[in-house]
């Protein structure tokens, strides 16, 4: 597989990332001979959303966002000649803030088509909002609070197929990020059941809709994982229903670019719909 770039990339904007500027990252796409990043940092989080981590690190600031994207477009005009470089957000999709995340995407216009779609909190039965991939203690505290490692599973996927059927307007992201992060822990929580009849669902939905997946390497490097995002099994049937598979190193620091392209099957990735519009 010829990697043309990488796709969903977090920067020192990130608080849960490391400190490598914009520019580190970029130098590291040229030395790995790629065409094409897309910085993909963690839009803010809704104003009156409390981030439910201990370190309240989800995201980046609301302060950041002009800094951030004005750094991305210095970047892209100074290695035009050797690199495209585009920037969106990964936006996440919480239970009840669709309003908030649709009148975010429809402030940032056309910058939404670089961005992806993603889910990392959850809402408890109790109300609460939980982070799913914090830590393997966390997710231990919240199988408790949810009664079990597979009701956290179903309300993840229940909650991605909301998320899919969510009108966010004419900016809509056409990219799912790490369809089963959900797996980040599951060598240590391991789910009852194996949830294929719900993902082939919500991959007839992406198909219908005009979805992109993301072809994410990050759960290879995760100790309780070890498999990509969404694994081998899943990504073999996206590309047979002619699915878009984005590559994406879900990289919080530069040397990482582009980290695990060579462990995904057997599979042609894809440009962004965004970048083959361009091209």
């Amino acid at each position: 597989m010829q990697l043309q770039g990488d796709f969903h990339v977090h920067t020192n904007f990130c608080p849960h990332g490391a400190s490598d500027n914009m520019e580190a990252y970029v130098q590291a796409a040229i030395k790995q001979g790629l065409e094409y990043i897309t910085f993909t940092e963690h839009a803010p989080l809704p104003k009156g959303f409390i981030d439910p981590t201990p370190e309240q690190d989800s995201a980046m600031s609301w302060e950041d966002v002009e800094v951030y994207l004005h750094e991305a477009t210095r970047l892209k005009e100074k290695y035009e000649d050797l690199i495209t470089i585009n920037a969106g957000f990964e936006l996440d999709y919480i239970e009840g803030f669709e309003k908030e995340l649709t009148a975010f995407i429809d402030s940032i216009g056309e910058t939404a088509y670089y961005s992806i779609l993603s889910i990392h909190m959850l809402k408890a039965p109790n109300g609460e909002y939980v982070c799913i991939d914090y830590s393997a203690d966390e997710f231990k505290r919240i199988t408790e609070l949810f009664g079990s490692v597979d009701a956290v599973y179903q309300t993840y996927y229940l909650t991605m197929e909301k998320l899919l059927n969510t009108d966010f307007g004419n900016y809509r992201p056409d990219r799912i990020g790490h369809l089963t992060l959900i797996e980040k822990f599951s060598k240590l929580y391991t789910a009852k059941q194996a949830y294929t009849t719900e993902i082939i669902n919500l991959l007839e939905t992406i198909q219908a809709k005009g979805f992109e997946l993301d072809a994410n390497t990050a759960g290879f490097f995760k100790p309780y994982c070890g498999t990509c995002y969404p694994n081998a099994t899943i990504l073999q049937k996206a590309y047979q229903m002619n699915i878009p598979l984005v590559f994406g190193s879900d990289s919080h620091q530069a040397k990482d670019i582009a980290r695990g392209s060579e462990l995904l099957p057997d599979i042609e990735t894809s440009l962004p719909r965004s970048i083959r519009q361009l091209i």
